[in-house]
């Protein structure tokens, strides 16, 4: 697991004004920090991959650069992905997009159940995949998104992304993540309600970027 909290930087900000309640307020703005941060994980994300040199023709002669050479598939947890994917996708544009549908079914007795609805997604075998979810609570969304997504053949190399995780979750997603697997987060926070909700965490961040839904 790699924790980008764990050394400043410009992140600390777009952090803090997703936490911040009276910053939060502003819809626009918080889908814009989510997207900033995807940019930084893409950023982070961009060191680890597979380079080949290439020659480029500019007005005046050759020039020889490092290009990446994997293939890479970005993959989305509708909804509240949607602003954390975009910023992955400024970065990595000419990446293939998978987009699944998890969502909590919730009882009378206060439990819920993950199930995964939808799931569109281009073959994966041998490319990498990052897959976002912005807040890793429990993290079953995000291992049933992933389990739903090797339906669709087997990554090179799979890169799990969230903003805001905490210690339960990531030790789900760890013991289900096998070896060719990395888990990024921006923050760590200790604690999870009984609801599921990260403390101190920033609240239900879909809510958050697009509106209060019915249950």
């Amino acid at each position: 697991m790699i924790n980008l909290s764990s050394q400043n930087s410009l992140l600390n900000k777009f952090l803090a004004e997703i936490r911040d309640s009276k910053i939060q307020k502003d819809r626009m703005r918080f889908r814009k920090n989510l997207e900033r941060i995807g940019e930084v994980f893409a950023m982070e994300i961009s060191k680890t991959l597979s380079y080949k040199e290439q020659s480029v023709t500019t007005p005046l002669g050759e020039a020889q650069i490092n290009l990446n050479s994997d293939k890479i598939v970005l993959g989305c947890i509708l909804r509240a992905s949607l602003p954390l994917h975009q910023g992955l996708l400024n970065y990595f544009d000419d990446a293939d997009n998978a987009f699944v549908s998890a969502y909590r079914k919730h009882y009378k007795d206060g439990s819920f159940e993950v199930e995964v609805e939808y799931l569109s997604s281009t073959n994966l075998d041998g490319k990498i995949l990052i897959i976002a979810d912005p807040m890793l609570a429990t993290g079953k969304s995000m291992v049933l998104s992933y389990e739903a997504m090797l339906n669709k053949g087997e990554p090179k190399h799979t890169h799990f992304v969230s903003v805001i995780a905490s210690q339960e979750g990531v030790d789900h997603v760890k013991s289900h993540m096998g070896k060719n697997a990395t888990l990024w987060v921006a923050a760590l926070d200790d604690e999870l309600t009984a609801q599921a909700y990260i403390v101190p965490g920033l609240g239900d961040a879909g809510d958050l970027a697009f509106g209060s839904k019915e249950d």
